[in-house]
C-alpha cells in the first residue's frame, strides 16, 4: 500500500480542523476551475468535472463555491488560469515522491517546491527519475467491522475491482481508474461506509522508514501538502501506523 495513501487514510478519519478545511476547498476550487476551462462546465460531458465533483461533496464544500469555481473556468466570472505541473524527488531514506501542482506562476512554484525538498532533507531530480515506480489507480478503504470478508470480496469483484487486501483494522480495494466510480456506487449502494476513497499513484514497491527517517519524510511530505499550488503528493514510504498518527 502506499504509505501516503495510508496516511491519508488516517487523516481522513480524523478529520480536519477549519484552517485544513478551507485549505482543501481552495484546492479544491483550482481543480474545479481547470476542469472547467478544459472541458467545460456541464458534468454530462466533462468526465473530470463529474468526478471532482463527487469529490467536492464528500468533502462537504459549499456549493456557492463549486458554483463560482465552475463559472471562473467557463469564463462567466473573471478568474486566474492555472498550469498543470509535475516534479520527482527524493526524500530521506532515498523514497520516491511525485508532487501534482496547479499555479499560475510556474517559476515561482518551481522555486518554493525546490526549497521545500532541500530543507526538508530530499531532493527534486528530473522528469521520469521515480514516475516508472507508480501506477494511477483506483484505492479504496473500508474499515473491517463494516462487513465480512467474503461478502466484500464478492461484491467489489463482481464491480469490477482489480484486489482486495485485509489489514489490521481495514480492507483495501484495488481498481482501474475506469472502474474507480462504479466500485464505489456498488459500495455506497450496499450502504458501506468507506473511509477513503481516491483515485492515487500506488508504487510497485514501497521503502520501510522508522525513527528520524520516517519523522523527516512525514515532515517533508506535510510541508509539500500545506504549500498553496500542491494538488496531490505521493510517496513510496512504508512507515508503521503508530508513527503515522503521532505525527499528524
Amino acid at each position: 500500500m502506499s504509505g501516503h495513501s495510508k496516511w491519508s487514510g488516517i487523516k481522513h478519519k480524523k478529520g480536519l480542523a477549519d484552517a485544513q478545511r478551507g485549505k482543501i476547498f481552495s484546492k479544491l476550487a483550482k481543480e474545479l476551475t481547470t476542469a472547467a476551462r478544459a472541458g467545460g462546465g456541464n458534468p454530462e460531458t466533462n468526465a473530470k468535472l463529474r468526478t471532482l465533483l463527487q469529490k467536492v461533496r464528500e468533502a462537504n464544500m459549499p456549493s456557492d463555491n463549486v458554483e463560482r469555481a465552475i463559472k471562473r473556468g467557463t469564463g462567466e466570472l473573471p478568474g486566474v488560469s492555472y498550469e498543470e505541473m509535475a516534479f520527482e524527488g527524493y526524500g530521506p531514506g532515498g523514497i520516491a515522491i511525485i508532487v501534482e501542482a496547479l499555479t499560475d506562476n510556474k517559476n515561482r512554484a518551481a522555486s518554493e517546491i525546490r526549497t521545500i525538498f532541500a530543507k526538508k532533507g530530499g531532493s527534486l531530480a528530473g522528469a521520469g527519475s521515480v514516475s516508472w515506480l507508480f501506477h494511477k489507480k483506483g484505492f479504496i478503504v473500508v474499515d473491517r467491522k463494516a462487513i465480512e470478508e467474503d461478502k466484500l470480496m464478492d461484491l467489489v469483484l463482481n464491480a469490477g475491482a482489480e484486489d482486495l487486501a485485509t489489514q489490521p483494522e481495514t480492507y483495501e480495494i484495488t481498481t482501474s481508474t475506469q472502474d474507480f466510480e462504479k466500485v464505489k456506487q456498488a459500495l455506497n449502494d450496499a450502504k458501506i461506509k468507506l473511509t477513503s476513497a481516491e483515485i492515487t499513484m500506488i508504487p510497485s514497491n514501497t521503502v520501510k522508514l522508522t525513527g528520524n527517517d520516517a519523522k523527516q519524510v512525514l515532515s517533508l511530505v506535510q510541508d509539500l501538502e500545506d504549500h498553496d499550488d500542491v494538488q496531490n503528493v505521493y510517496a513510496n514510504f512504508d512507515i508503521p501506523d503508530d508513527i503515522l498518527k503521532e505525527n499528524l
